[in-house]
């Protein structure tokens, strides 16, 4: 069984994944972590060092070898991974079973304004701006991340019941 997490970035994809392959006896794998791990780079590095274009071809490169060579599998995929190229056709030919995980723009300003530092993406956006940056970013992507299988809303929600959300819609 493959099981694929998209969302925007903090809405937990990584987190709930390690909690679902636990609960589900499967491997887990982060997209983002094992694009850095094949090419020895971080993701800021590889932005800086080769550029957007280059990061998202190594990402769908990564993302087809995952999915066609795991079969047992919860994949959490980078916030951007569904929006580029044809990523989400790839995912959707491997399984049934991939979850956007939704979270309100106020949501997710609570959580990425304590961890800006590490988000390349909004490292230079006061904590005023994040809000409006982060809703046209939603507005932009929610047509990729809509063609998941399921939606689960995750506000107010912990990782545990989640994962059980998620586990009572496998297929």
């Amino acid at each position: 069984m493959i099981v694929v997490l998209l969302g925007y970035m903090g809405s937990g994809k990584s987190s709930v994944g390690r909690a679902l392959s636990t609960d589900l006896g499967l491997k887990f794998v982060d997209l983002d972590t094992a694009i850095t791990e094949k090419v020895n780079m971080d993701i800021p590095q590889i932005f800086s060092e080769k550029g957007e274009l280059f990061f998202r071809k190594l990402e769908t490169e990564v993302l087809k070898q995952l999915l066609g060579q795991q079969t047992d599998l919860v994949l959490a995929l980078g916030g951007g991974t569904p929006c580029y190229g044809n990523n989400m056709d790839i995912v959707s030919s491997h399984t049934d079973n991939s979850f956007y995980l939704k979270l309100s723009i106020s949501g997710l300003v609570n959580r990425l304004v304590k961890e800006k530092e590490q988000r390349p993406l909004i490292k230079d956006i006061s904590d005023e701006a994040l809000p409006e940056f982060i809703g046209k970013h939603l507005f932009e992507r929610s047509p990729f991340y809509s063609r998941a299988n399921h939606t689960i809303a995750i506000e107010h929600q912990n990782i545990e019941v989640i994962s059980k959300q998620i586990r009572a819609l496998l297929i």
